[in-house]
């Protein structure tokens, strides 16, 4: 699979996890309407699909998943919820993204 659009698919759930969480946590911890909730499980849902669109196998997608989640999960924080990522969120999230690139990009001799 082209790297950019598997990148792109691995963005796209990211922002389905996060946003049908975050909907979830402000109906639940910030009284939001029950609207919120549903909509954010449906959103949820959505995350489950758009993961299936990789062509590797479960276990390499969400490995690396947890990775660009990382940093996905920072940046959202950042933009908002108003959490300011310090140089160790930075680094951690940095070293995180690398690896899961490792795990999903490189090449694999066939035996």
């Amino acid at each position: 699979m082209d790297v950019v659009k598997s990148l792109a698919i691995f963005i796209l759930a990211g922002l389905c996890e996060i946003g049908g969480g975050y909907l979830i946590w402000l109906w639940l911890k910030e009284g939001k309407p029950l609207w919120y909730g549903l909509v954010g499980a449906i959103i949820l849902v959505g995350y489950g699909i758009v993961a299936t669109w990789q062509t590797a196998n479960f276990g390499r997608v969400y490995a690396t998943y947890g990775g660009v989640f990382i940093v996905l999960a920072l940046l959202w924080a950042w933009k908002v919820d108003g959490f300011k990522p310090d140089k160790w969120d930075i680094i951690g999230a940095s070293i995180a993204l690398v690896g899961a690139c490792i795990i999903i990009y490189m090449p694999r001799s066939i035996h």
